[in-house]
């Protein structure tokens, strides 16, 4: 018999280092679930992506079991690690902060490409030359669809 889904909990926790602390104790505590097994679970599935920010949905049934699915890294995150900096721009606008290259975008594009709402490479790059574009960060070079 299927099992009655009581709700939905999204966070986003570091790979590897999920403890009961905030936000992930009191975000499972409210729907009852055992935050030791949740953590347990967590960090040895996410244990070769240590340190890394890693989005993850958790299902909570009825009876106080869950499961959750771990998505990849924000393409923000993505972004910040290749340009090599610490945040974005606050004024993304009229400040840039950093450049990144379309190979660079390419390559967290392709990453992105389970999660993300696109058909192709070339949309999915769009998407993630977009978010660096409001984070202050210059994509250098020609996109590769206008090279003709």
């Amino acid at each position: 018999m299927a099992k009655v889904v009581e709700g939905f909990i999204k966070l986003q926790v570091r790979g590897g280092a999920a403890n009961p602390s905030p936000p992930v104790g009191p975000a499972l505590g409210a729907k009852g679930v055992n935050i030791m097994e949740f953590c347990k679970r967590f960090n040895a599935k996410t244990q070769e992506q240590q340190g890394k920010v890693l989005p993850v949905i958790i299902t909570v049934f009825k009876d106080k079991s869950f499961e959750f699915i771990i998505k990849t890294p924000p393409a923000a995150v993505q972004l910040m690690e290749a340009a090599k900096l610490k945040k974005g721009s606050p004024e993304s606008n009229r400040q840039k902060v950093g450049n990144v290259t379309w190979d660079q975008v390419k390559t967290i594009a392709e990453n992105k490409m389970v999660d993300l709402n696109a058909f192709t490479i070339e949309s999915a790059m769009k998407m993630v030359a977009g978010t660096a574009r409001s984070m202050g960060l210059l994509v250098k070079g020609t996109a590769p669809w206008e090279e003709n």
